[in-house]
């Protein structure tokens, strides 16, 4: 089915609060970025984010349940599924902060040697 844009604009104007937060689109769906770190995806109009043990303790402290996971695609781990939660900006935001910091940074690109 793929994610409309509109919903993409709509689940990234909800994290904005988390930092600098940027998204691209890829075969239809969309991977989010804070700063330069993967975390989430927006697949099918729903909203995952990457697992992390802080994120989960940031989901089960604010919502009294345990985290919920999900495969935002076929053949993909399982991702943290966010679902009515995308409404509650401040949630989001200390859900995404939590997580940043368990993130590694993208591994540098190599550059083809222009020389050979």
């Amino acid at each position: 089915m793929g994610t409309t844009q509109d919903y993409a604009l709509f689940a990234v104007g909800q994290m904005e609060g988390a930092g600098p937060v940027r998204f691209r689109k890829m075969m239809g769906e969309y991977v989010v970025y804070l700063e330069d770190k993967v975390v989430a995806l927006i697949c099918d109009n729903n909203l995952f984010i990457k697992p992390t043990e802080a994120g989960r303790e940031v989901i089960e402290r604010l919502t009294d349940s345990p985290a919920v996971e999900g495969s935002p695609f076929p053949g993909a781990n399982g991702w943290f599924v966010i679902g009515d939660k995308i409404e509650d900006r401040d949630f989001l935001a200390e859900l995404l902060r939590a997580a940043y910091k368990e993130l590694p940074f993208p591994k540098p690109k190599k550059h083809k040697n222009p020389g050979k």
